[in-house]
């Protein structure tokens, strides 16, 4: 049996030689949750609720990211705050547009509709698209994760 120690060099050794980690294991599939939402329950979760969802799911793979190679705190904050903005998010959402299949397009439609709060430093279009998008993230996560993982790999972000 190894020493604890050397398991430990060998898990760190592991991290340090990928250059770039792939993140979609990382995030917890919604069919392996312990409570399982039926395909009509999600037909009854309001756009709001996707995208609150959607909202956290999209900050925690954004945040993944960013965790390799190591840095300091401020570094993973300030790269992270300017990809969830919802000015980055409606970017985001313009270009995965145009992969989204019809169902797709469909939830970001809904998505867009229920933003209809006003946010005083925000344009009310670059909002309902940022709420699309989440809606879109919160929906996929839900009802198709390899598609979401698909989707959120064309990100354009950077190191």
């Amino acid at each position: 049996m190894k020493p604890k120690e050397d398991t430990d060099d060998h898990a760190a050794n592991e991290l340090t030689d990928q250059d770039s980690l792939d993140i979609s294991p990382w995030l917890v599939n919604a069919t392996q949750l312990p409570q399982q939402i039926s395909p009509q329950q999600i037909k009854q979760i309001s756009p709001s609720a996707l995208a609150y969802l959607g909202d956290a799911i999209y900050e925690l793979y954004v945040r993944m990211f960013y965790l390799w190679p190591q840095q300091r705190l401020e570094n993973y904050h300030r790269s992270v705050v300017d990809q969830v903005r919802a000015e980055t998010q409606a970017i985001h959402l313009r270009l995965l547009t145009p992969y989204l299949r019809s169902n797709e397009l469909e939830i970001v439609r809904r998505g867009r509709n229920s933003a209809t709060s006003r946010h005083k430093r925000l344009n009310p279009e670059i909002y309902q698209q940022a709420t699309s998008l989440e809606t879109l993230v919160g929906y996929l996560y839900l009802t198709d994760y390899p598609r979401l993982t698909e989707l959120l790999q064309k990100l354009p972000l950077e190191k």
